[in-house]
């Protein structure tokens, strides 16, 4: 079971650098209108990388979901919501409000919770 745990950390890591890649094609690309807007952000190396994260994360969840419940390991990916907005904030210098910070916490717990459900003491 601890490769297993090994592996479900992949999940969330892939799902962070997967919107970091997004984040750094979509500021990449000038502006300009919809259409050729899109096909700089379709060109970009950051996107292409971001795909690449994306199947990655794939080819891991379908890993972790032969060896664990549904039920368990789709509310334990919501990790990626923290880490998302954590690398914003650091990366980026977007803004965390208390309140984010907060929904953050509420969803920490709840990871938790879900974590531990069932665990003899």
């Amino acid at each position: 079971m601890r490769v297993m745990h090994l592996t479900w950390t992949a999940i969330p890591a892939l799902n962070v650098l997967q919107q970091v890649f997004l984040k750094y094609s979509a500021a990449a690309a000038p502006a300009s209108d919809g259409a050729s807007w899109l096909m700089q952000v379709l060109g970009s190396p950051w996107f292409l990388a971001a795909i690449a994260a994306e199947a990655a994360c794939f080819l891991v969840w379908m890993t972790v979901l032969s060896e664990l419940d549904l039920a368990k390991a789709f509310p334990l990916s919501a990790i990626s919501y923290v880490l998302v907005m954590a690398a914003a904030w650091l990366l980026f210098g977007e803004r965390v409000l208390p309140l984010q910070i907060l929904g953050s916490g509420l969803i920490l717990a709840g990871i938790f919770c879900i974590a531990t459900a069932g665990r003899k003491a």
